[in-house]
């Protein structure tokens, strides 16, 4: 079964930068919408950024110009990457990896497969 397991995030002063990554197994698909989402405390999960299946990108407003995401195929897996740069205490929240078939669904906030999160702290 579809299985995706983020890495990299920690804590981090403002201003700086970290990489999160994400690992999609188990896949029976070649392509799938891939998207990271986040979701800070007493706040609603946002969309941040999304991949489509044709490799192009949107990004949330809010981290337009200082996010940028990425995928490969290595090591038999679907890799989604996430550089996050400039970073500010605002963003500062649970960042989750999460994959479609659909773009709508992404759009929608509602992908079927998600990752458990990966904690990302900015001071």
């Amino acid at each position: 079964h579809v299985q995706l397991v983020e890495s990299g995030g920690g804590s981090v002063q403002a201003g700086g930068s970290v990489t999160l990554s994400c690992a999609l197994s188990g896949y029976t698909h070649r392509r799938y919408v891939m998207a990271w989402f986040r979701q800070a405390p007493g706040k609603e999960r946002e969309v941040v950024a999304i991949t489509d299946m044709d490799g192009s990108t949107t990004y949330a407003s809010s981290v337009e110009g200082r996010f940028t995401i990425s995928q490969d195929n290595a090591k038999n897996n679907l890799n989604l990457y996430l550089q996050m740069n400039s970073l500010k205490p605002e963003d500062t929240a649970m960042y989750y990896c999460a994959a479609d078939l659909t773009l709508t669904a992404v759009k929608n906030n509602v992908p079927y497969y998600w990752g458990r999160g990966t904690q990302v702290t900015v001071s």
